[in-house]
């Protein structure tokens, strides 16, 4: 069998690199369906579709954004996110205002096995406001997010 490799490089601001390589269409594969999981209920489930619904099928139910909070760690639990969407969803929310218009980059994607690491940048009218790096776990079910640590530009 032929293994298929692609590289991508990364060139950060200070000019280093960081190489990733895909050794198989398998792992292909699998990056997408991370993608697919992260732009479906994260960028638009949470950002620009305010959809709950999608949101609870790509998080796993224990999931949390995690922040430094002094010298603790605070803990946002994905139920109080989900109800937080829902409320905004029915407050007369515009997803044409410009307000509530996320544009996003996948920087890297980096899946090993049943685990993947995804950093996305998301801006809004313009400005990059966050960097948002999301754990995920392949369950029988399928990749769900499980974890999420940020920082806010």
């Amino acid at each position: 069998m032929k293994t298929i490799k692609k590289l991508l490089l990364v060139i950060t601001v200070t000019g280093t690199f960081m190489a990733f390589v895909s050794k198989s269409n398998s792992k292909t594969s699998e990056v997408e369906a991370v993608k697919k999981v992260v732009f479906e209920s994260y960028i638009n489930g949470a950002f620009n579709e305010l959809d709950a619904e999608a949101m609870e099928k790509g998080f796993h139910r224990d999931f949390a954004i995690y922040s430094a909070k002094g010298e603790d760690i605070s803990k946002y639990p994905i139920s109080d996110w989900v109800a937080g969407v829902k409320k905004r969803k029915n407050n007369n929310y515009d997803p044409s205002d410009p307000k509530n218009i996320w544009k996003h980059t996948f920087a890297y994607v980096d899946v090993t096995g049943g685990a993947a690491q995804v950093k996305v940048e998301l801006r809004n009218q313009g400005k990059h406001v966050y960097t948002d790096f999301l754990s995920l776990l392949k369950f029988d079910s399928g990749w769900k997010i499980v974890a999420k640590v940020y920082h806010k530009h």
